[in-house]
């Protein structure tokens, strides 16, 4: 392999697998091809010749005279129709034939009409030519590979015809086209066209650019659509800048200068600098598109004159304008949207210059993918979907392209993660093959056929039989086969079908060939078989595969090239060793088999693990799969470990495909592991070892060397120890099924941490303590358990949306189990008192609170703990009472624990007043504690506007019989009268009240205003 200096890797690889010359006799002019024939004119210009081209041969099919001498010619797959630009009597003419396939006789009849008018046919299979009037004389063709319209160039605009059906007299619908629009263009004269999907590329001799017709509302007013000039540049193109190249360089006798335009690209809204002038005009009948479109430049590039072999037009001006696109099929995207629609995915523009050619993708953003350097001046180049075909004076070569990779990028979202990868498209341009031809005029390419026209001069012929034989001897030596080319029987010019090699077996080369890199020279091997994996890609992506078993072959390929490299990611030392996980996973191949693969290479002496294997072997081990590894290969990955990353060896062994490790063979890496880096974390990758083993002296003897906090942190280093996942199912271990039989706090604490670590999220705690307990005795919605990591949980919780989460789900299981009067088998790990010690949601139980429902009565009905739990919390700062409200009226009515909780909730609520009746209907020894905790402050005046006049009420309705009333009364006026002026006070007392009674608080109220 040989690199120049612009990182141009060539390889030696076979393309090309034979050659045919087509049996021709005038010499040609003008080639085209597609649909399986090729479409020759002869030199003269007025007879083309049709030549099946299918793998069976060349063979002729048929030919017809035209009007005026062919000057271009090109062929629409859409439609089956040719289009050529003829000269005939200095006048240059468009015409279109249609139906040429039926014109097996030279003295086959043809009609000739205009085009928009359908005449009827004499017979019902014949040829017919369509006359395409322009405003002015065409130099330049374009048809549409997606629709099948036409776009003409012309001096100063370019013209679009729309390919249609029509029927008239009661026929049978005929393909006809209607001229649509025009586009005026100011200071530009087309060299060549392309046209795909409402995208038109232009290139003039030393300028290139992309319109994109565009949709745009209809509120949009006019249909013209100038692109200014704001630029320098703008400046600079004024006057007539589109002249021929000669005169776009101005010469300085003076200075001894030669002047010439500034090399310029612009992309997408820079191109509004450009100074490109364009203006829209229908010419068919208005409609709703017609009002809806407009022009846009996304991509505009000028280039300055190349003076190194001397001055010559043509030896400097752009060439081989070509718009590729590419299909969604479905192939390598498991999605039901793609598999059967022929969807535009992916645009390619490709450019070129003598020495160099430029491809961009230019659909969704437009972007410069490929620069090829040419080894010489290119006389023409064709792109494919994996190939760039470039012909020089005496050369044909082939370029790998990057069209696959930029589509896969925008077929595939998971591309560059770590379930898919693809290689980047900034990989150096890469020569495949470069084979000799001399004379080389002109190249067409359509499916497995590449067509060569050659003219070779006398002295190319003279010298042509000493080069081959150099050629014949260097290609003795190679495995494959190459065709034999006569010199002798070569006349003046030539035309070749060149049969290209298919992709699987131009893949399966290709792979061979690397295998030559992989000791010394891994970045040539993994450059390699990154082409050879677009190759496949590339063939896959394209919609004209439909052969099933084509299909099949090619996957398991495309499946066997990313096995391939991911053994170079994982073996060799590169930077992006990760790579190998997305290729692997691509490959289908199981960790086994990876593994086998790898292990095979490390024990014939190849290298060590290198770190990027190591790295596919942890990303898979710690992902949880379903399948679990044979107990000979859980071995060979702790044996891996052991020698090359000891450390993971505890993370290893809690990975669901290690299943089926021997335990024996587990604790003996574990206890060499311990002898040299000791952690709790070994300690308990030991312990969940002596439970599978059944040892449970052992399993104490470990848990017992650390206390609860190291534990827990060790724990939150490797969750799976407790946690497991399958089927994106939460499964406990069996080490937290042991723990809830012997530690419940210890595994509370556990997964308290792993949530605060993210480790775990709300949702899946809840269901691994439903699942740790469905077997117990525990029927209920939320096990104790689960309750405990709740209560717990509110220690650690700074985010006020999940506090008040957790504060309505203790809500809802406190409520529930206080009326139903559960107590439960599963003691709680924190009682009421605790959690008041502990936790600062749960607040001191008010003191009116125990007047209510003092501990004796709570003991004596049978209430459970969860009781002063829910009056804690809402004596606590935290709670939202407006969201648990329905659920308090679940309470009994006329029950003191019912009449506490509502008190409590009305008391946040700030219905005070309320609290007050409800105190004084049920239980009024509790009106005066209630009243000095919370009538304080701005809320004292409730003494003397609330409860003063209640008090008073109440008692004139019941007399004096109420003996707790009238003693509240009397604190209450006690209260009162300290806190009033003696005029208020009096104010507040009864008209009807024994003055006996209230004199002793008025004076009180006298002395105390005194005394302040």
């Amino acid at each position: 392999m040989l690199k120049n200096k612009k990182m141009v890797q060539i390889y030696n690889c076979h393309p090309f697998v034979s050659q045919e010359i087509i049996p021709i006799k005038n010499e040609p002019d003008l080639i085209c091809c597609g649909g399986d024939s090729l479409f020759v004119v002869s030199a003269g210009g007025c007879k083309i010749e049709v030549f099946d081209i299918r793998d069976e041969g060349p063979k002729f099919l048929c030919s017809f005279a035209t009007i005026g001498k062919v000057l271009h010619i090109t062929y629409s797959e859409v439609g089956d129709y040719l289009v050529t630009i003829e000269e005939k009597n200095a006048v240059t003419s468009l015409r279109a034939y249609m139906n040429w396939k039926f014109h097996v006789m030279e003295m086959s009849p043809v009609g000739v009409r205009m085009v928009g008018h359908m005449t009827q046919i004499t017979q019902k299979e014949q040829m017919e030519i369509v006359e395409m009037p322009v405003s002015e004389p065409p130099t330049c063709i374009s048809c549409c590979p997606v629709e099948g319209d036409l776009l003409v160039g012309c001096r100063n605009s370019l013209v679009i015809f729309c390919l249609k059906q029509q029927s008239e007299h009661g026929e049978l619908p005929r393909l006809d086209f209607e001229c649509s629009l025009m586009l005026h263009l100011t200071n530009v004269t087309p060299l060549q066209v392309a046209f795909c999907a409402g995208y038109i590329g232009v290139i003039t001799d030393l300028e290139a650019f992309i319109l994109k017709l565009d949709p745009v509302n209809q509120e949009s007013k006019g249909t013209e659509k100038i692109l200014t000039a704001e630029s320098k540049l703008a400046t600079q193109r004024s006057g007539r800048q589109k002249q021929a190249l000669s005169k776009s360089v101005v010469h300085s006798d003076q200075d001894n200068f030669i002047v010439c335009q500034r090399p310029v690209e612009l992309l997408g809204a820079d191109c509004s600098s450009c100074g490109i002038s364009i203006k829209l005009e229908w010419l068919g009948l208005p409609d709703e598109q017609s009002k809806s479109l407009e022009v846009n430049i996304i991509l505009y590039r000028c280039f300055a004159p190349d003076y190194s072999q001397g001055y010559a037009v043509d030896s400097t001006r752009l060439h081989s304008l070509q718009l590729l696109p590419m299909y969604c099929t479905g192939n390598l995207v498991e999605s039901e949207e793609l598999c059967g629609n022929k969807k535009l995915l992916s645009l390619f523009c490709f450019f070129s210059l003598p020495h160099t050619g430029y491809l961009y993708t230019v659909m969704n953003a437009v972007e410069l993918i490929a620069t090829y350097q040419y080894s010489e001046n290119s006389q023409q180049a064709h792109l494919t979907l994996q190939f760039l075909h470039v012909i020089t004076s005496s050369k044909l070569q082939c370029y790998t392209t990057r069209c696959s990779a930029a589509a896969a990028r925008q077929e595939d979202p998971y591309i560059d993660t770590d379930l898919k990868a693809c290689p980047p498209t900034n990989l150096d341009v890469c020569i495949l093959r470069m084979q000799l031809f001399l004379g080389l005029k002109s190249i067409c390419h359509f499916k497995n056929h590449i067509i060569l026209l050659t003219k070779a001069s006398a002295e190319e012929k003279v010298g042509k039989e000493k080069v081959s034989k150099k050629v014949q001897s260097a290609k003795s030596s190679s495995p494959v086969r190459k065709p034999k080319i006569s010199v002798e029987a070569e006349p003046a010019w030539n035309l070749y079908v060149i049969n290209t090699v298919t992709a699987f077996k131009l893949y399966k080369e290709m792979v061979e060939y690397s295998k030559r890199y992989q000791a010394n020279m891994t970045k040539s091997c993994i450059h390699l078989l990154n082409e050879a994996h677009l190759l496949l890609r590339g063939a896959l992506m394209d919609h004209r595969l439909t052969d099933p078993a084509e299909k099949k072959k090619l996957l398991a390929a495309f499946k066997d090239s990313c096995a391939e490299l991911g053994d170079c990611f994982s073996r060799f030392n590169v930077k992006n060793y990760r790579l190998a996980l997305p290729y692997y996973k691509m490959s289908g191949l199981s960790l086994s088999d990876v593994i086998s693969r790898d292990v095979s290479a490390i024990e014939e002496g190849e290298q060590v693990y290198r770190k990027s294997f190591l790295v596919y072997l942890k990303q898979s081990l710690f992902e949880e799969v379903d399948k679990e590894l044979s107990k000979e290969a859980a071995f060979k990955v702790l044996q891996i470990f052991s020698i090359s990353e000891p450390s993971h060896l505890p993370h290893v062994i809690c990975s669901p495909c290690m299943r089926n490790t021997s335990p024996t063979a587990a604790l003996e890496f574990l206890q060499k592991l311990e002898a040299v880096q000791p952690s709790c974390l070994v300690t308990l990758a030991k312990a969940t070892v002596a439970l599978k083993m059944k040892d449970l002296q052992l399993y104490r003897r470990e848990m017992a060397r650390y206390n609860e906090i190291p534990l827990v942190l060790g724990f939150t280093e490797e969750p799976r120890l407790l946690v497991s996942h399958k089927n994106e199912l939460v499964i406990p271990t069996e080490f937290a099924r042991h723990l809830k039989e012997t530690q419940a706090g210890l595994l509370v604490a556990a997964l308290v941490s792993f949530h605060e670590n993210s480790r775990i999220s709300l949702e899946e705690v809840e269901i691994f303590f439903k699942v740790l307990c469905e077997e117990s005795a525990e029927d209920e919605a939320a096990p104790q358990l689960m309750v405990d990591f709740w209560e717990a949980l509110l220690v650690y919780c700074a985010h006020e949306s999940m506090i008040q989460e957790l504060l309505f789900k203790l809500t809802v299981v406190y409520i529930q189990r206080i009326c139903g009067k559960q107590r439960l088998g599963a003691r709680a790990l924190k009682t009421a008192e605790d959690l008041m010690n502990s936790y600062s949601q749960y607040g001191l139980i008010f003191p009116w609170v125990n007047y209510i429902t003092p501990s004796e009565y709570i003991r004596t009905n049978d209430y459970p703990e969860e009781v002063q739990k829910l009056q804690s919390l809402l004596c606590g700062p935290s709670i939202g009472v407006s969201h648990i409200q329905p659920l308090v009226e679940q309470l009994p009515q006329n029950d003191n624990v019912g009449l506490s909780i509502r008190v409590l909730c009305d008391t946040r609520l700030g219905k005070y007043e309320m609290c007050v009746d409800k105190l004084l209907d049920q239980c009024p020894q509790a009106v005066l504690p209630y009243a000095y905790h919370e009538m304080k402050e701005e809320k004292q005046v409730l003494w003397w506007k609330k409860l003063l006049p209640e008090l008073c009420r109440r008692i004139r309705g019941n007399g004096c019989e109420s003996h707790l009333l009238v003693s509240s009364l009397k604190e209450t006026l006690s209260v009162v009268a300290n806190q009033l002026d003696p005029l208020d006070f009096l104010n507040l007392l009864p008209h009807d009240g024994a003055a006996v009674f209230f004199l002793p608080y008025l004076l009180q109220c006298c002395n105390y205003k005194q005394a302040s």
